[in-house]
């Protein structure tokens, strides 16, 4: 049997209810429906804004607009998180603002045209410090081409403000090899005379020296001042000048006859009367770009015969 309602002619029955209820818009006291959050803990001011909220009223705009919020809530819409909420992510929390970079300073802060005059006064000063630089070292430099085809030039540019010199390190630097050389006259036991060949000491002292990590005093600089201090207290024709001239004679005889000594020179029972010192100097040999020409014969100064007093074999003098 069949129910119809009376004032509308539609029919009504156990399914027609249910629609109606569906249909109808929810009631201000219901209990809304638990929220569903995927994207971690929401801020509290959205916490207090969801729980004081008021129930959606009914009707059609009502019932659209919950589902959208809660579509929000679950994918984490940005419309629905820059209502009221901090910029950034909800779980590392607000993000910063870029910062601002400073003033310039420095060159940096100039305009372009002060920038471009700048790098040439840079540029400048640059080019005089390597100029003055290389004019100061072929200053100094022992003579070579570049000061001899432009030494004008570097004199002008040195003189008198610039002057540099070697005097605290080398006054005059050598160009040149000296060797010295001894021979001896050997009183021998049948009470005639011989006469030795030139020995080479300088040469000797070389050998000794050479493939020597750590070589003696004595071997590189002994033999070599006592010439030195000899030939800077005699002159040319090797008479003394000054006191100091007795004196570099004796020490120049005594290292000498020692020497000698060392190397048995006058034999087993020979004895050593005269000595004659004299000094080999050879021009060291020029580069091969050099266009530089010295001769390579040696040059000697010998020294007249000094008699050897007695007992200066065995280390004493008089």
């Amino acid at each position: 049997m069949d129910v119809h309602d009376g004032g509308s002619g539609s029919p009504q029955g156990p399914n027609t209810s249910r629609e109606a209820e569906a249909e109808a818009p929810p009631a201000r006291d219901a209990v809304p429906r638990p929220r569903v959050e995927l994207s971690g803990p929401e801020p509290s001011s959205r916490a207090e804004q969801t729980d004081s909220e008021p129930a959606p009223r009914a009707g059609t705009a009502d019932s659209e607009r919950a589902p959208r919020a809660e579509t929000a809530d679950l994918v984490g819409d940005p419309a629905g998180d820059a209502v009221g909420d901090p910029v950034g992510d909800p779980v590392a929390g607000p993000v910063s603002e870029p910062r601002r970079p400073g003033p310039r300073t420095g060159v940096a802060a100039l305009s372009p045209r002060y920038q471009v005059g700048a790098a040439l006064a840079l540029a400048v000063v640059a080019v005089a410090v390597c100029v003055h630089v290389g004019m100061v070292f072929l200053h100094v430099a022992p003579s070579n081409t570049v000061t001899k085809a432009h030494g004008k030039a570097i004199e002008d540019w040195i003189y008198p403000e610039f002057e540099q010199n070697w005097k605290l390190f080398a006054p005059n630097p050598l160009q040149q090899n000296i060797a010295v050389q001894v021979r001896a006259q050997v009183r021998t036991v049948d009470g005639g005379s011989r006469t030795t060949g030139w020995y080479d000491l300088s040469a000797q002292d070389g050998r000794a020296i050479d493939g020597n990590l750590l070589p003696s005093h004595t071997q590189q600089n002994e033999l070599r001042r006592a010439w030195d201090f000899f030939t800077a207290t005699h002159d040319n024709d090797n008479r003394p000048v000054g006191l100091r001239g007795a004196l570099s004679e004796t020490y120049l005889r005594r290292i000498v006859v020692l020497r000698l000594e060392r190397g048995a020179v006058a034999g087993d029972d020979g004895v050593v009367e005269r000595i004659q010192v004299r000094s080999q100097t050879t021009n060291v040999t020029p580069p091969k770009w050099s266009t530089e020409k010295v001769s390579m014969s040696p040059v000697y100064r010998e020294l007249p015969w000094w008699s050897v007093p007695d007992g200066e074999t065995e280390g004493g003098t008089r």
